[in-house]
């Protein structure tokens, strides 16, 4: 079927989904060896773990020096990212519990500054069922619908940040999550949301405040004729954070700030139908963005082929993207909508 002003929105929505799920096996049929799934994935995490442990050593040695070492270890975390979203929707080692839970963990240790995989699969499902509304907590978690400002800012640099400065907005946010959670559900999913950040990512972050205010105060004393006397047990784990910093704790800052930056502004919210797949995302990839891109793998471009197709893994969606872009054009969905950053993310 072409397309035409006459196709109703489901029909559009179903031409994509025609169009790049055929894509997705005609590129399987010519590389045989994409039908192996697990092998890939599990292929994948191994290159990244290597590649972020690789980098620390060759910074621990003098090899390599800090600034390139955290480029370089955000990159390869940004595949860890991509390797947890096809994994929330079990792409990887379903019929295999004990190895999709262990890729689960390293993935998440690879980026800890985010809510455990475990939990974000209830919150990431629930996005796809609600993606634009305000029950979708995923994205509103990360400013998707905020006014732009310092509070934004905040909240897209720091997960934790997001409750710290909108305490009561995140209760509400969490009732309305909880809302349409199946009702025997309901309290394991709070549960859930509220102990996600546990052990792991309150290790990253208070890792982080202390490299931060450690730093800052001490560039910040000396300008007001102020000496700080920190404690010994403090001073003499600074050499460790610093490290800890230049290897893991940076690079995921700025892997978690671009990939939420490009997320919450490809996202549409408030006056979409969250069954319409062709209004809930764009795809956003102007050149400029570039640098975004490069630290969260290329996820304004490809994502919004995934809200079609949800159970295609992210190396194929990027294979194929010409052919998917070419159809999603064809069928309204919109590229590089700009005017979102004005519109608070709205549609119109």
């Amino acid at each position: 079927m072409s397309f035409s002003s006459e196709m109703t929105d489901q029909q559009r929505i179903a031409k994509v989904r025609t169009v790049v799920t055929q894509a997705g096996e005609d590129l399987r049929k010519q590389y045989p060896i994409l039908k192996h799934q697990n092998f890939i994935g599990a292929a994948i995490l191994v290159f990244a773990l290597v590649g972020m442990a690789a980098c620390s050593w060759a910074y621990a040695i003098g090899f390599l020096p800090a600034w390139a070492c955290v480029i370089l270890v955000a990159i390869f975390a940004s595949l860890t990212h991509e390797l947890e979203h096809d994994l929330i929707h079990y792409m990887y080692f379903k019929k295999t519990p004990w190895a999709h839970h262990l890729m689960l963990a390293l993935v998440w240790l690879a980026r800890p500054n985010t809510i455990s995989p475990w939990a974000r699969r209830r919150l990431h499902l629930n996005h796809h069922k609600f993606s634009g509304s305000e029950y979708d907590l995923e994205e509103r978690g990360i400013s998707n619908g905020m006014p732009w400002g310092l509070r934004r800012l905040l909240v897209i640099s720091d997960q934790l940040m997001s409750v710290y400065i909108r305490p009561f907005q995140m209760l509400k946010m969490m009732a309305q999550f909880k809302e349409k959670q199946p009702e025997n559900e309901r309290k394991k999913a709070v549960i859930e949301q509220l102990t996600g950040f546990i052990p792991l990512s309150f290790i990253y972050y208070g890792l982080w405040y202390v490299f931060v205010i450690y730093h800052l105060v001490n560039g910040v004393a000396p300008l007001l004729g102020q000496s700080i006397n920190w404690s010994v047990a403090l001073v003499k784990a600074m050499p460790t954070i610093n490290f800890l910093a230049v290897i893991w704790i940076i690079p995921n800052f700025i892997r978690s700030f671009c990939l939420q930056f490009i997320s919450s502004n490809m996202h549409y919210y408030g006056d979409i139908d969250p069954r319409d797949v062709i209004k809930q995302t764009q795809v956003l990839n102007p050149w400029w963005l570039f640098p975004f891109q490069l630290f969260c793998f290329n996820f304004g471009s490809t994502h919004a082929i995934h809200h079609f197709v949800v159970k295609e893994p992210f190396y194929v969606r990027h294979l194929t993207s010409k052919t998917a872009h070419k159809v999603m054009r064809e069928v309204g969905v919109r590229f590089n909508d700009i005017g979102t950053f004005k519109r608070t993310n709205r549609w119109n």
